[in-house]
């Protein structure tokens, strides 16, 4: 199956090197363009990608309106495409709004050619990246606030929620938390991919959240995580 992308940068040389690393994979294939965020809107609707890889600063209608506009104005009954942001810039107030908006990803634009396209894959799966420094400052951005306060996070009384998780559960937080995928924490853990999967859906429902990133953050408040996850952390990728 092939994973149809449309790419929304400003600059022309950005899409064409974008273009280059995506067309080179078998399974990918960018079916269009966009050079500022109305395009990106117009495109996403028009012809209905998998997945938009969108840069976050644009003139006029930045990425994070773009991404906004089109998963809430998304026709049912067919999902809405899911949107990996692109960035130079590894925290600011744009990966709190893209996170808000609903992109599924945010990948620096400096990531490796295969980083970039298995994000790609990733997403287009239903799993939610993000780069690896940026999940590390979102977790000492955000620790020591309430949990009420995390991107699109609902409020309070989380932490206690803990103690209701069984050892096997808590393995699993802990791993998610390290940034391991389903695939990774079943081989860690001796698990099906499908058991781990039915594992994270269950304890992000149980603890109230929306995605790992939330779930990351949570453990490392509650104590389960010495430090938060450095640099060379794989990125949290969120199953739904």
């Amino acid at each position: 199956m092939t994973i149809r992308v449309l790419l929304a940068d400003d600059q022309e040389m950005v899409r064409a090197a974008l273009r280059a690393v995506i067309d080179r994979r078998e399974d990918l294939c960018v079916v269009g363009e966009a050079a500022d965020g109305e395009q990106a809107v117009d495109a996403a609707f028009r012809l209905r990608p998998d997945v938009v890889v969108m840069d976050v600063r644009m003139p006029g209608m930045t990425g994070v309106e773009a991404t906004r506009r089109i998963l809430t104005g998304w026709p049912p009954p067919d999902p809405p495409p899911r949107v990996l942001v692109l960035t130079t810039f590894d925290l600011d107030e744009y990966v709190h709004s893209a996170l808000r908006a609903g992109a599924y990803g945010f990948l620096l634009k400096n990531s490796p050619p295969d980083q970039l396209a298995h994000a790609i894959r990733v997403v287009a799966g239903g799993e939610a990246m993000l780069a690896p420094s940026v999940t590390q400052r979102l977790i000492t951005t955000f620790a020591g606030l309430p949990l009420g306060l995390l991107p699109g996070a609902p409020a309070s009384g989380h932490h206690g929620l803990i103690d209701s998780l069984t050892e096997r559960e808590l393995q699993v937080l802990i791993l998610v938390a390290r940034g391991l995928s389903n695939l990774q924490i079943a081989d860690a853990l001796g698990l099906t991919q499908a058991n781990v999967k039915s594992r994270v859906n269950r304890i992000l429902t149980r603890l109230g959240l929306d995605n790992r990133v939330q779930a990351a953050i949570l453990a490392y408040e509650a104590g389960l995580l010495t430090a938060p996850p450095h640099e060379e952390t794989r990125p949290i990728a969120t199953e739904e």
